[in-house]
C-alpha cells in the first residue's frame, strides 16, 4: 500500500480523472475569474510594489510568464510571487479548506502553465488537482490551524499548488513525490502577521515555492518519501497534539471530488472572512428597520472560536489592520451601509463617526463548528441594541452571501470582477468572457 506522500503523488502524475460534471468546471472557471479579479484589484497595493521591486533587483533576463496579466514578464517563480501576492493584497479573494485556495493554485498554474505553453483545459485541470491534494490535507487534521498559529493558505497551499504545477510540468510519479515532500518543507505562514503586508505575501511564497519545488526536483533534488506522513513529519509537525490521520489510506481522488462538497466561498466585502456573517446581518436589520447609528447603543456579535482568534485587531489605525477586526466590520456597515474597498481606507478608519461606532461593539464566542468549514461556528449571530432600549437580533446566520453554499448569482460574479478590474490595462469583458470559457482556450494570452 502507499503512504499518503507516494500516493498523493501517484495522483499528481496521473490523476486519472473522472468525466468532469459541468459543475466542478464552472467553480473551478469561478475561482480563476475571482482570483484575476482580485490581483488586479490589488495591483498597486504596497506590498505587491515591493514584490515587484524585489524581483526586479534580481535583474534576471529569463521572462516566462506575464505579470499582473500585462505585458510585463518574469520567470514563472517570479510571476506567480508576484500575482499571487497582488491577489490576496486585499483579502478579497475566494475562501474554503480553511484558507484562500484560488489565490494560491490560480497564479501558480497560469505561471507554470505559460512556460510550457498549456491549454486553458489543462490548467483547469491542474488547479483541481491541487485542490483535491489540498483538500485531502486539510481533512486529515481534527484541530484548527488558525488557533495553533498556522496560516492554511500558505501552509496547505504550497504543497497542494507544487502537486499542480508537477503536473503542468509532466513529471513522473517519483519525480512527483519528492517535489511534495519538497514543498511540505518550504510551507510555512504564521497567523500572527494577518493584519500586516507579510500575510499577501504568504499567497506568493506559497505559488512561487511550489514552482520553485519543480525547478529542484528536475535539476535532481530528493527528497524523503514520507515526508507528509512521517512522524517527524509536515502533518505531525503542524498538529502539536496529533490530532491528525496520519495513516489511513488515500481515497480514489478524481473519482469523487471534494470540491463539490467544499466548493469556493466568494468574499462580498473586502474583510477576513470571519467577518462576512455579520456584515451580512448588520446591513439586513439596517436595512429591514431603517436603523442609523445615531439609534445604535451596542452591538454584540457571536461568533467562532478561530474566527474571533483572527480578528485580533480590536482598535485598528489602518485599513490593512481593519481588514481583521470585527469592530470596524460592524462600524463600516453601520456609518456607511457597506463594506467595500473604499472603506478599508486608513482616512476611513481614522473617522470619529468610525471609532465611535467601534466603541459599541461586543464580540463572544460559540464553541460549535461547522461541519462543512470547521474553521467557523455553525452559526454566527448579532444583536442590535438600540437607545430605545428595544433590541434587534439576526437569529442565527448559517452561511455568508457567496458562500459555496450560499453562491452569488453570474451577475453578481461578473459584477465584482468588473468593479475589480476598472482601469486596470485589460479588456474586462474580453477577459471575462475568456475565463468564463477557460477550457476552450488554447492558449494562456488573455485580455
Amino acid at each position: 500500500m502507499h503512504g499518503l506522500t507516494a500516493s498523493l503523488a501517484q495522483f499528481a502524475s496521473q490523476p486519472n480523472f473522472a468525466p468532469l460534471p459541468n459543475r466542478v468546471v464552472e467553480i473551478v472557471q469561478s475561482g480563476f475569474i475571482d482570483t484575476i479579479g482580485t490581483m488586479l484589484a490589488g495591483r498597486n497595493e504596497p506590498v505587491v510594489r515591493m514584490a515587484q521591486s524585489f524581483v526586479a533587483d534580481k535583474q534576471s533576463p529569463v521572462q516566462e510568464a506575464s505579470v499582473l496579466m500585462g505585458s510585463a514578464k518574469a520567470s514563472a517563480i517570479d510571476a506567480a510571487l508576484i500575482n499571487a501576492t497582488a491577489g490576496h493584497a486585499l483579502d478579497f479573494d475566494d475562501v474554503a479548506l480553511g484558507g484562500h485556495p484560488s489565490t494560491v493554485l490560480v497564479p501558480a498554474v497560469l505561471a507554470a502553465g505559460q512556460h510550457v505553453n498549456a491549454t486553458g483545459a489543462q490548467v483547469l485541470r491542474a488547479y483541481l488537482i491541487g485542490y483535491e491534494v489540498w483538500a485531502e490535507l486539510f481533512v486529515r487534521e481534527k484541530d484548527a490551524y488558525h488557533l495553533k498559529g498556522w496560516h492554511p493558505t500558505a501552509v496547505l497551499g504550497t504543497v497542494g499548488a507544487s502537486a499542480a504545477v508537477a503536473n503542468l510540468y509532466g513529471l513522473n510519479a517519483l519525480q512527483c513525490q519528492h517535489v511534495i515532500a519538497l514543498a511540505a518543507s518550504m510551507a510555512s505562514g504564521l497567523v500572527a502577521n494577518f493584519g500586516t503586508m507579510t500575510k499577501p505575501l504568504h499567497a506568493g511564497r506559497a505559488a512561487a515555492c511550489a514552482i520553485e519545488a519543480v525547478r529542484w526536483v528536475q535539476k535532481g533534488l530528493t527528497a524523503a518519501p514520507d515526508a507528509l506522513e512521517h512522524a517527524a513529519g509536515y502533518l505531525s509537525a503542524l498538529s502539536p497534539h496529533g490530532n491528525v490521520d496520519r495513516s489511513s489510506a488515500v481515497p480514489d481522488l478524481g473519482q469523487q471530488f471534494r470540491i463539490l462538497e467544499s466548493g469556493l466561498s466568494i468574499k462580498k466585502y473586502p474583510t477576513c472572512y470571519a467577518t462576512h456573517r455579520v456584515i451580512d446581518g448588520i446591513l439586513d436589520l439596517c436595512a429591514s428597520h431603517g436603523v442609523a447609528l445615531k439609534d445604535v447603543a451596542q452591538v454584540h456579535t457571536h461568533i467562532g472560536v478561530a474566527q474571533a482568534s483572527m480578528l485580533r485587531n480590536h482598535s485598528p489605525q489602518t485599513g490593512l489592520e481593519a481588514k481583521f477586526s470585527m469592530e470596524f466590520a460592524v462600524a463600516a456597515s453601520l456609518v456607511r451601509g457597506k463594506v467595500g474597498l473604499n472603506e478599508l481606507s486608513d482616512a476611513f478608519v481614522q473617522e470619529p463617526a468610525v471609532k465611535e461606532a467601534m466603541a459599541k461593539v461586543s464580540i463572544s464566542t460559540v464553541d460549535t463548528q461547522c461541519t462543512i468549514e470547521p474553521v467557523f461556528a455553525l452559526h454566527d449571530r448579532v444583536q442590535i441594541q438600540l437607545n430605545s432600549g428595544a433590541t434587534l437580533d439576526s437569529g442565527d446566520i448559517r452561511f455568508a452571501r457567496g458562500n459555496a453554499m450560499l453562491p452569488l448569482r453570474d451577475a453578481d460574479l461578473q459584477a465584482k470582477f468588473m468593479d475589480c478590474v476598472q482601469g486596470a490595462p485589460v479588456d474586462g469583458a474580453v477577459l471575462f468572457s475568456q475565463l468564463s470559457d477557460l477550457t476552450s482556450q488554447t492558449h494562456l494570452r488573455w485580455g
